[in-house]
């Protein structure tokens, strides 16, 4: 299939100024569609050549017109006053919003183009008309979805999976107990209960958009990193937490932290809120409060390097199986071909 993928952000580092947690896994996803033999499209701006300088025209193709494409496929926007909603050509204007709504008129409305719409924010309005057109798929990163829309779970590259070396990355050697990367969007009531209590105690490192800090005067926040000292600072740190805004939780999404960390042997702590937990980390590493993750983290601390970590990572490891690009592949393949989903038994169908 020709597919046109709709995007707004950067297949490569990009800019440190950005809140892009896409390149993680974007180009493991687009790569693999290609390798499955579909020809893809990009058609949001070029942001890696106008933002960041890096041309990467020769391996992916871009078109800011109206192609011929057999199938949409769209990271969902959403509007963001004073940023995409503003008047096109106004400072500090982003017209991804905009294109967005062409790409929509002109394929999904008016030309009937198949359409997977993957609402990796969860912004979609419930009450979007969009949800009840029968060519359009709705998808979310999360294990448990809202009714109506499939599993799509942000990639990982099987190959990454399968070189991983647990003992190696045991014997990394971590000097910082405990590390928080990311921005503070809706996260502070999980800052609160789970980070900044052990943070306390613990030296640490929280990297990434924090803007409203006061409250926690002993958190050593360290501000936005570029992209590819991201890994390089998960493998000098033992432990992370993945906090999670609320809507995240209660579906179950994890994001591109669980496997940014233990790829680089940083053993994820998962908050019991965050709805599936147990069905991606240890047990052990399933935390109630600060004062758990301070005592996690104490006794990691003191494994570092041995047996038992390098099996603990390995645990970890197998934990992300279930983002493997293969699977989410097929999810892809399923929905801009039609094909309708093979639900698993549920209580109330099993027999």
């Amino acid at each position: 299939m020709r597919i046109g993928y709709s995007f707004w952000g950067f297949l490569g580092s990009g800019v440190t100024d950005t809140p892009d947690g896409g390149r993680s896994h974007r180009r493991t996803l687009l790569d693999g569609l290609t390798v499955r033999g579909h020809d893809v499209v990009l058609l949001q701006a070029d942001r890696d050549l106008l933002e960041a300088g890096t041309d990467l025209t020769t391996s992916y193709e871009w078109d800011g017109s109206l192609p011929e494409i057999d199938a949409l496929f769209l990271e969902w926007r959403w509007p963001i006053p004073g940023r995409n909603t503003t008047r096109c050509g106004s400072e500090g204007h982003t017209c991804d919003l905009h294109r967005q709504q062409e790409l929509l008129d002109h394929y999904t409305h008016h030309h009937g183009v198949r359409t997977l719409i993957w609402d990796k924010d969860l912004q979609l309005p419930a009450d979007s008309s969009l949800r009840a057109l029968c060519h359009v798929q709705v998808c979310e990163a999360a294990l448990h979805p809202s009714p109506g829309t499939q599993s799509l779970l942000f990639p990982v590259d099987d190959d990454a999976l399968d070189r991983a070396h647990p003992a190696a990355l045991a014997a990394h050697g971590r000097p910082v107990p405990l590390v928080y990367i990311g921005n503070q969007y809706h996260r502070d009531s999980s800052f609160d209960r789970y980070f900044s209590p052990a943070a306390a105690r613990l030296p640490h490192r929280v990297a990434g958009k924090w803007t409203d800090t006061a409250r926690w005067p002993d958190v050593n926040f360290t501000g936005r990193i570029p992209f590819d000292e991201v890994a390089p600072l998960y493998a000098a740190s033992v432990a992370t937490v993945l906090l999670a805004p609320e809507r995240y939780a209660r579906s179950g999404q994890f994001t591109q932290r669980i496997f940014e960390s233990v790829l680089a042997g940083c053993l994820p702590l998962a908050p019991a809120t965050l709805r599936g937990a147990e069905a991606v980390v240890p047990r052990e590493l399933v935390v109630t409060s600060g004062p758990d993750v301070l005592a996690t983290v104490t006794a990691l601390t003191r494994i570092t390097g041995s047996q038992a970590h390098a099996d603990l990572i390995a645990r970890c490891i197998d934990g992300l199986d279930r983002f493997r690009l293969t699977r989410q592949l097929r999810t892809v393949d399923r929905v801009l071909s039609g094909t309708p989903a093979v639900l698993p038994p549920t209580e109330g169908n099993r027999t």
